[in-house]
């Protein structure tokens, strides 16, 4: 049940509804509405017409017709007219609403805009908020599998999201952006098999670059080990480290996985892989190894740690495992901070499977 930040265009989602951002008559309009009703067909104004319109906060259901999505949310947001107005109270409504239509009608996932912040004025970062809070209390709450997803639109979305300098100058200072480009940098998704950093050596488990060279001179006197003695005794797998650090902080796997912006089924790979005796080992994406180290809050040793059970290392030369280290050093573990983070560098999100998750 996570909630996933996208930058796409919401008609061509395929998941189970999409959610209009529309006006009280649900005749159509500009913006998201007329994207969806022209995306959609005809056929999707006909059936709106027999639906009465739609109070403000209160949301209701249409097929989708020619849209991958199979139906339409259609929610009728506040106009911004300075936040005294209730305005809050009922951009809350329209999510909730909205989630709760898409539940009644068995949706295993659904996809919102950003509602109200185009001509209906909502300041973007103050939806954001109301849109985040609201989204996971509701999650939270029920025990259900449902993927939700913001979709954001265009190239400025900065508007979303508080800036943190310390974070911009922290990725000039590795080298990672210029001056010029610490915010909103066009990147491509980065290389998860890119272990080496330039100048410290960060691959091959926890092991600084002295303790390296001291065990290579170690296995020298024990180059009578042999490589089945080796293969018997990997160590302690990815999955039973997560497990272990579970029942070391107290918490329940729920928590976890939730915190980790997982869903149950991915963890359930884990729950069954870990032990003394693996057969099969579960192998995670680097993106969920990081989510993990997140979730549990891990300080820095711990997840160096922990990617290194699962094959990987924090990179230097790689913008996302710069931002995931700079929350670790920094003790910030709320994963929608991370990704807002991330997002704003347009860089994959944790526990997001749209960049590679499992």
């Amino acid at each position: 049940m996570p909630l996933f930040i996208i930058n796409d265009d919401i008609t061509k989602l395929k998941v189970d509804a999409i959610v209009n951002a529309a006006n009280s008559s649900l005749l159509g309009g500009g913006g998201v509405d007329g994207c969806i009703h022209h995306a959609a067909g005809p056929e999707l104004l006909e059936e709106c017409k027999t639906l009465n319109g739609c109070e403000v906060g209160d949301a209701k259901i249409t097929k989708g017709y020619k849209l991958p999505a199979k139906y339409v949310i259609h929610t009728v947001g506040p106009f911004w007219q300075g936040g005294d107005q209730g305005e809050a109270k009922l951009l809350e409504s329209c999510y909730y609403r909205s989630l709760k239509l898409a539940l009644e009608n068995e949706c295993e996932s659904i996809a919102f805009p950003m509602i109200s912040t185009g001509v209906y004025g909502y300041p973007k970062y103050e939806a954001m908020q109301i849109a985040q809070k609201t989204i996971n209390n509701f999650l939270n709450k029920l025990d259900v599998d449902l993927d939700v997803y913001i979709v954001l639109f265009g190239k400025d979305v900065s508007g979303y999201f508080d800036a943190d300098d310390n974070l911009a100058n922290y990725l000039i200072s590795n080298g990672s952006v210029s001056e010029s480009q610490s915010q909103c940098e066009s990147a491509s998704v980065p290389n998860p098999f890119n272990y080496i950093s330039s100048g410290t050596i960060w691959g091959i488990g926890v092991l600084p670059r002295l303790l390296i060279s001291n065990k290579v001179k170690e296995s020298k006197k024990s180059s009578s080990t042999s490589l089945n003695s080796l293969l018997n005794n990997p160590g302690e797998s990815f999955s039973s480290m997560v497990m272990r650090k579970i029942k070391e902080k107290g918490i329940s796997e729920v928590e976890c996985y939730r915190a980790a912006n997982l869903n149950r089924q991915i963890f359930s790979k884990i729950r069954s892989s870990a032990g003394e005796n693996e057969e099969n080992p579960y192998q995670p994406t680097k993106i969920t190894a990081m989510s993990f180290a997140i979730a549990l809050k891990l300080p820095l040793d711990e997840s160096i740690e922990l990617l290194g059970k699962a094959g990987y290392a924090f990179s230097k030369s790689n913008k996302c495992d710069l931002i995931v280290q700079y929350c670790i050093e920094n003790r910030i573990y709320e994963i929608d901070r991370v990704n807002k983070y991330l997002f704003t560098y347009q860089q994959p999100l944790l526990g997001s499977k749209y960049y590679g998750t499992d």
